[in-house]
């Protein structure tokens, strides 16, 4: 197994979150000029907590599926290795402390780069927005907070 920041940071380029992100970015008329794709260097560095993010609520909703079958790695069976005698409740409060500290950065960045058009920032907010939406499913895999929001 590797470590878990080495399984972090494939994980967020496998994401495929980077290539959404870069997508958005020339999709939302940036990158037309050299200066603005100067600036998409900034931009992936909010993507990047964006993925980041989304690798973590992933393995903190999918980690009894993962585990099942012994063929997939997640960011707790990683870290438990890397961290011999840690519980799995400190491993989840580990990735609940990335998470935010993604959030944080996420938010910083998106209030200091100002260079970018407002919706570039909403659509890499909204993304991370979405994450524990999708990974807030429960035993039978139902997304539950979905099912109340339709029933609105």
């Amino acid at each position: 197994l590797p470590s878990s920041e080495e399984y972090l940071k494939n994980g967020i380029i496998s994401s495929s979150l980077l290539v959404v992100s870069t997508l958005l970015f020339y999709l939302l008329g940036h990158g037309r000029n050299d200066n603005n794709i100067i600036g998409l260097n900034k931009y992936l560095d909010m993507a990047t907590s964006t993925a980041t993010i989304l690798r973590l609520w992933d393995d903190l909703g999918c980690a009894k599926d993962e585990n099942q079958d012994g063929n997939d790695w997640s960011f707790i069976e990683c870290y438990l290795k890397e961290h011999e005698g840690s519980s799995i409740e400190s491993a989840r409060e580990t990735m609940n402390m990335l998470i935010s500290n993604a959030w944080k950065c996420l938010n910083e960045k998106c209030l200091s780069h100002h260079h970018f058009s407002q919706h570039l920032i909403e659509a890499c907010l909204n993304l991370a927005r979405m994450v524990p939406l999708m990974y807030s499913y429960d035993d039978d895999h139902r997304l539950l907070d979905l099912e109340r929001l339709i029933q609105v």
